[in-house]
């Protein structure tokens, strides 16, 4: 049975050799031509490394921060009190406070996309529900989340890292 493409994927595949391996400045001046669409387009882009996955000395792990976000517009929850919950609400840091934002997360409060807290308030945001766990939405200081310089949290949490694994 055949095939019907529109009209801009005719357009585009006669732009593509198949077969051929591009630099990447021939394909990014190629996609580049292409018909524009009616949706935002992304890109794909596939690497042979060379490496094997199975030797740990090996193994290709990274992330990267986008230089532009991802055009997300990030909510942040800072749980913090006092003089540091009037910086926060100061650098603009989104919903702020201590004990009432504590409460209304416990009653299912979930409208936000990244937690900054300061250290002393650690203590009380560990009442935070379980299932900020495994999304990634509990303060921690490894990830930077758990600081009293709020200029400093702002990029970790407004442009989460993407991560990079070889398989």
């Amino acid at each position: 049975m055949a095939k019907h493409r529109s009209k801009r994927y005719k357009q585009a595949s006669a732009l593509v050799q198949q077969g051929k391996s591009y630099s990447l400045t021939d394909a990014i001046s190629t996609v580049k031509q292409f018909p524009a669409p009616k949706f935002t387009p992304t890109v794909t882009l596939s690497f042979h490394l060379g490496v094997d996955p199975r030797k740990s000395d090996q193994m290709v792990r990274g992330s990267v921060s986008l230089p532009h976000g991802t055009g997300k517009n990030v909510r942040v929850a800072v749980f913090a009190q006092g003089a540091a919950a009037e910086a926060a609400k100061a650098a603009r840091r989104g919903i702020c406070g201590l004990e009432d934002l504590i409460k209304k997360v416990q009653e299912g409060f979930t409208d936000f996309d990244s937690a900054i807290a300061t250290p002393d308030a650690m203590t009380e945001s560990a009442r935070l529900p379980v299932c900020f766990g495994p999304r990634g939405l509990m303060p921690n200081p490894k990830t930077g989340t758990v600081t009293g310089r709020y200029r400093q949290g702002r990029p970790r949490s407004e442009g989460r890292p993407r991560r990079l694994q070889a398989r």
